[in-house]
């Protein structure tokens, strides 16, 4: 079928950990709440539209947000209600359409492409609409068009609790007068370089030659110059939740080596933690196992918000360890495992995390995707000679081993 003749829904639950904790606490209907780290260095995870008329967005620093809003109510979070109500959203979807696409734990693509032969795709996605909001008691919002971008954009216009329909051929009219801030690839950084050239309505883009785009900001910008135009030919992709990822560690010889046990271990979960990140996933469960000489085994596993930052992961793997380890018993393997996945990237790694780990992770998987998955390695980990060397969620070895591979 032609590209122009699809019908891609996309849905957004609005604030969503705001709409969660309000269904628990109906008192914080209409105040201004902000959730995330309390401390004066965490960071903003989401807050209401209340408190975003005082100037509060995510991930800014808490203590910028509270000197902006006083009266804000703050919370930590509660990543075991956010993932239950998002199984709840995502199993109505899945009961309801034939293909769907879970792109964060709060946002859904639907390709209804077909099914307005039967009933029309706006009124499918109108009564899906009404049926999430019924059953979980969320509001969510949607927007329909031929692709994933406008529908996207739309989303953002309909919010909060609404709907837009943007019908073919009228995507470059209702794109035109946005922001170009709004075309969902372009963040601070390309904003500026845009706003630096004179660039800040969409409808700047679309007149511009396609080639200046290009030479201007190269691929990302061709990127930029087609999505400005409505063109948007990528499919919506069928969900597979992944449950679990895992790595364990059986020696060659039985050990009571804490110095050695203790590096292999933090080697693995600092692996691990790097896997998420490359496929986009955030662990809200860690789960530690040990098995010793007389292969008695043991596990315990412990819940956190959802996050795949070493600084959040490791302290809570070795406080397991801690728990599990007995001194006068040779140990014979280890393994870590993290579940509850969810896609997402950093948007819900925010609840205890500041601006200085963000960033420091950043570089570091930068280096990595670059030289290798062990280029980068903590200090406390040097002494694990060898830890999984794939990505579980694309089965594609980093670039270092598949260079040598070659």
């Amino acid at each position: 079928m032609s590209q122009d003749n699809r019908a891609i829904v996309h849905m957004d639950l609005d604030t969503f950990f705001v709409s969660c904790e309000r269904l628990l606490d109906s008192r914080l209907n209409g105040k201004p709440v902000l959730i995330g780290g309390t401390s004066d260095r965490g960071v903003v995870a989401s807050c209401s539209y209340e408190a975003r008329k005082f100037g509060i967005h995510s991930a800014m620093p808490m203590r910028m947000a509270k000197q902006l809003c006083p009266e804000a109510i703050v919370l930590r979070g509660n990543s075991g209600i956010y993932s239950k109500y998002s199984n709840l959203v995502t199993d109505v979807i899945k009961e309801n359409v034939p293909l769907y696409e879970k792109s964060s734990v709060d946002e859904f693509y639907i390709d209804l492409t077909g099914t307005d032969k039967f009933f029309g795709c706006h009124q499918l996605a109108s009564e899906l609409r009404q049926r999430i909001m019924r059953e979980t008691g969320l509001p969510i919002s949607f927007g329909l068009s031929i692709n994933k971008t406008v529908s996207k954009i739309a989303t953002g216009q309909a919010k909060p609790n609404n709907q837009i329909q943007i019908l073919k051929g009228n995507e470059k009219p209702f794109l035109a007068p946005l922001s170009v801030r709004k075309i969902p690839m372009v963040g601070e950084v390309t904003y500026k370089s845009l706003c630096d050239l004179g660039i800040k309505k969409i409808v700047t883009v679309q007149e511009m030659p396609m080639q200046l785009m290009y030479k201007v900001l190269g691929k990302n910008g061709l990127s930029i110059w087609k999505k400005a135009s409505g063109i948007d030919n990528s499919p919506v992709v069928q969900y597979h939740e992944r449950k679990s990822i895992s790595t364990e560690r059986t020696f060659d010889k039985d050990t009571t080596d804490i110095h050695k046990l203790r590096s292999i271990i933090i080697a693995m979960a600092e692996n691990l933690a790097y896997q998420l990140r490359r496929g986009n996933k955030l662990t809200a469960c860690i789960t530690f196992k040990i098995r010793y000489s007389d292969f008695q085994t043991y596990t315990q596993q412990k819940r956190i918000p959802y996050s795949s930052l070493d600084t959040s992961i490791i302290p809570k793997v070795l406080d397991l360890f801690k728990h599990l380890y007995n001194r006068r018993l040779l140990v014979r393997l280890v393994g870590v495992r993290f579940s509850h996945l969810v896609e997402g990237g950093h948007q819900i790694n925010l609840f205890e995390d500041n601006e200085k780990h963000i960033n420091l992770s950043q570089a570091i998987d930068n280096m990595r995707e670059r030289y290798g998955d062990r280029a980068v390695i903590s200090a406390s980990g040097m002494d694990a000679k060898s830890i999984s060397r794939w990505n579980p969620f694309t089965g594609e070895p980093p670039p270092l081993l598949a260079n040598r591979r070659r």
